[in-house]
């Protein structure tokens, strides 16, 4: 497939960074600017992303599609897709549990080949390289590799079966995500008895220690929106492996406290007092 029309949906702050690297490799990037807010406009044109009217014209043009949304949003956004019956590759790179990957392949095959990913890292932007590991046919995670060669996008095969990528990103995610909401609690238990300072020197010596960093408490907040639903989606692959889902879907309501910030500029006083109410 040579430099293949790519299609993006939709270009939230990670969607639009991947896609502008993935446009190094296309012929073309385009998203659709229907419906969409101000602020993915302004992410589409800061990443020179082009923009069409429906997502028809879109499917109609693209050779690959990648999805990146909200996990909720998943399946309707495949529904949709496989409604205009797409026939290119399906990027299925939401953070999402593999028995939903699988129905994803279920609502888009045999038209489509779909390919399931999952993006660990930083949006790739300032000098960030995040990993997306691929897992699906062999011949459409290939071109998808090909998509991001050279670019701060990695990527990684972990073979053709459907479901892994979302396995692995899903088991990082379940450790890291309530890592940092156990670091908020730790801190808010402390500082309501005046010893915060002592937990955070102690946590210091410690420098692997993610209680070292109780600075990174207003950015968990700021991202609890998106982090929460991922926690979720983590509990449920941990019960369909037989395993307890407690620990993650408690993290998961945890993280509710901070909905309404949504990307908001706290600072650590100001999501300690947040979580504190309920």
């Amino acid at each position: 497939m040579d430099q293949p029309t790519v299609g993006i949906l939709h270009p939230g702050s990670m969607g639009a960074a991947v896609a502008a690297c993935a446009a190094t490799n296309a012929a073309a990037v385009l998203w659709c600017e229907t419906g969409r807010s101000p602020a993915s406009a302004g992410r589409a044109a800061q990443f020179g992303l082009t923009p069409v009217a429906t997502l028809s014209d879109l499917l109609d043009r693209s050779d690959i599609v990648i999805s990146l949304c909200p996990p909720a949003a998943a399946e309707d956004l495949a529904r949709d897709v496989a409604a205009h019956r797409f026939t290119g590759v399906y990027v299925e790179a939401n953070a999402i549990n593999p028995d939903r990957v699988q129905r994803i392949v279920e609502l888009l095959e045999p038209g489509a080949t779909v390919v399931d990913g999952g993006v660990v890292g930083s949006p790739p932007v300032g000098g960030k390289t995040p990993t997306l590991y691929l897992s699906g046919p062999a011949s459409a995670t290939k071109h998808t590799e090909a998509l991001f060669a050279g670019t701060a996008v990695r990527t990684t095969m972990l073979g053709t079966e459907v479901g892994k990528a979302s396995a692995l990103k899903l088991a990082y995610a379940s450790f890291q995500k309530t890592s940092r909401v156990l670091v908020a609690l730790a801190v808010g238990m402390a500082r309501e008895h005046g010893v915060d300072q002592e937990l955070i020197e102690i946590a210091s010596r410690r420098t692997d220690s993610y209680l070292s960093e109780p600075q990174y408490v207003a950015k968990t907040a700021a991202r609890a929106w998106r982090w929460g639903p991922e926690l979720e989606e983590a509990a449920d692959a941990l019960e369909a492996a037989g395993l307890p889902p407690e620990m993650l879907r408690a993290a998961a309501a945890t993280l509710t406290r901070w909905n309404d910030v949504k990307d908001g500029e706290l600072t650590l006083t100001d999501a300690l007092n947040r979580l504190a109410q309920p």
